[in-house]
Formats: structure tokens, sequence, C-alpha cells
């Protein structure tokens, strides 16, 4: 057989086969994707929980009451995931203001801490359901201010 022969059979043998590896790695380089779109969400969602317990903290060590501290420290985690554009689906701020009992003198804490339900469905990919993510913060009182 002629040499010209062999190497068209051999260029026939190949003709389709940049199509199937096409469809074949298109969904999964989509699915790499989606994949790095929701792990970048989950991220910036934690960070976005973890500032807001951090400023609901501090925000309630430097009320002057305990019922001051809790309205300051709701406000403060609110305006927080605001300013961070976190939608939660739903978003509970507890906060601890037991230390506001300690005597003057003696140190006192306030824990905060923030849990919200994150949605993954607004990302617009085939993802269902949520992720809970927590964080909790603890700031110290002054030991040598009054407390009420």
């Amino acid at each position: 057989m002629d040499r010209t022969v062999i190497r068209r059979r051999a260029r026939c043998r190949d003709e389709g086969s940049a199509a199937i590896e096409f469809t074949i790695w298109v969904p999964a380089g989509f699915m790499l994707l989606a994949l790095a779109m929701v792990g970048g969400r989950i991220i910036n969602a934690g960070d976005a929980v973890d500032a807001a317990a951090a400023d609901a903290a501090r925000e309630a060590s430097l009320a002057p009451t305990a019922a001051a501290a809790q309205q300051q420290a709701g406000t403060a985690a609110a305006q927080t995931l605001a300013d961070q554009h976190l939608h939660c689906a739903s978003v509970d701020i507890s906060v601890d203001t037991s230390g506001f009992d300690a005597p003057i003198g003696q140190y006192g804490a306030v824990t905060a801490s923030v849990h919200c339900r994150l949605t993954l469905s607004d990302l617009g990919l085939p993802v269902s359901g949520g992720k809970d993510m927590s964080a909790t913060f603890t700031s110290v009182i002054d030991r040598w201010r009054p407390r009420t």
C-alpha cells in the first residue's frame, strides 16, 4: 500500500475524538467552577459571621448596662452582616451579659454568638439547601467601669 493512503486512514480514525473529549471535559469544567463558587461563598460567609460576632461582643462590652448591651450587640451584628452583603435565611444573635453582674474591680466578659443559615440557591447553580454558619466571640468589660 502507498504511504499516502496509510496516512489518510490514520487521520480518519482520529476524526471526531476532539468533539468527544470536549463533551466530556466541558461539564467537568463547569462542575469545578461551580464548586469553586460555592466554596468561595462559604468562606466569605464564615468571615462575615466571625466579624459580626466580634463586633457584637465589642459593642456589648462598651454598653453601660446589660439591657443596652443586648440591643447594641444585635444592631452591630446586623450592620456587619449587611455591610458584608451576607443574606442569611435566618439569623440568630445571642448575647451573654452575665459579666455585667461582676463587682467593680473584677473582670467581667460579654460573649456574643451569631448563627446564620446561609442559602446557596441564589448562586444560580444546581445546589439546594444551605449551610449553617456560627461564630462566638468574647470581649472583656472594663473592670473599673461602673455597671448597672
